[in-house]
């Protein structure tokens, strides 16, 4: 197989892509870079032959067939690599994402078979643990939903003597930001919680910060104390200021302000059980922020290896 470029630009992706060969090999070399190897589970031999005519190779091992998407998330997916490959690529690059009628228009499919495409890549999108987040780190909280005058009664609960307002009827997602320093480029984590409380946020801040960060936050009770499991804890009350000096959360409400555009006017109407595929797909692109187009959608197809989606796991049907 010859090696293929990584495109630079939407047109070049959707020229390159066009041959099928040329989509299936830039696959195949993205998945393999040190050669192919059989995906079968408890395998992964290197033994393998190439039956070009059918685009499958034949394992010496195991004795099985394979094609190049056996364990990723295009296995038993008749949508070509011609398709998945401009999928990913819009996904991976535009900035506020892409709904699945614009990508059924695109792709010339089903706005349900867009819908369900895109869930897959957001699964490969999804947060993969390299360690936990050090140096300066601020964590928020915010609250996902539409307002409460365009819900219907019956769709909220207003727990008694309390009013309608605020973050009722909305899930609460929490937030943590790594600032960017002159060695690494700051990641990002974000999790759908069950709560704002003391319980709930700080486990998950443990989770995910190491002890030796500076933590960052705003006022909200459920952070205090924060100094106890971290070298040091700076709290910002929105209250009276925004900055005080280099305490702020400014990098983390970026991060929200993104995601609400996103969400608000990309995808419109997200289900709270969808909602954890969406923060992930939002933060793949935050933290690849930097990166050009074509090395961070190189690095999207890098991920779909050793994961899977199945509609009835999706929609729970």
């Amino acid at each position: 197989m010859e090696n293929q470029p990584i495109p630079k630009t939407m047109l070049q992706a959707v020229q390159q892509f066009s041959d099928p060969q040329v989509a299936h090999d830039f696959f195949v070399q993205i998945r393999w870079p040190n050669g192919v190897a059989c995906p079968r589970m408890g395998c992964g031999s290197a033994s393998v032959a190439y039956l070009a005519k059918y685009r499958r190779w034949y394992c010496n091992d195991c004795k099985r067939q394979f094609t190049a998407k056996v364990g990723t998330i295009f296995e038993d997916s008749p949508i070509p690599f011609t398709k998945w490959l401009p999928a990913i690529w819009l996904l991976a690059s535009n900035r506020n994402g892409v709904s699945s009628c614009e990508l059924a228009r695109a792709l010339g499919t089903t706005q349900k078979t867009a819908w369900f495409m895109l869930h897959r890549i957001r699964l490969a999108m999804g947060q993969e643990s390299f360690g936990r987040l050090n140096g300066e780190v601020e964590a928020d909280e915010t609250f996902v939903g539409g307002k409460l005058r365009h819900k219907r009664r019956t769709h909220y609960h207003v727990p008694s003597g309390m009013k309608a307002v605020g973050s009722v009827g909305k899930t609460p997602v929490l937030g943590i930001v790594e600032r960017s320093n002159d060695e690494r480029q700051g990641q990002a984590r974000a999790f759908v919680v069950p709560s704002v409380r003391k319980g709930t946020l700080v486990p998950k801040i443990l989770e995910n910060v190491d002890s030796a960060a500076k933590m960052f936050t705003d006022s909200l009770m459920s952070y205090k104390h924060l100094d106890r499991y971290f070298a040091a804890h700076e709290v910002v009350n929105h209250a009276f200021e925004y900055v005080r000096g280099n305490a702020h959360v400014n990098n983390v409400e970026c991060f929200w302000s993104v995601l609400k555009r996103t969400l608000g006017g990309t995808y419109v109407h997200v289900l709270p059980e969808h909602l954890q595929a969406y923060l992930n797909e939002h933060i793949f692109r935050f933290s690849e922020r930097t990166n050009q187009d074509g090395p961070r959608f190189a690095k999207a197809v890098k991920m779909v290896d050793g994961k899977r989606l199945t509609y009835k796991a999706l929609t729970d049907k």
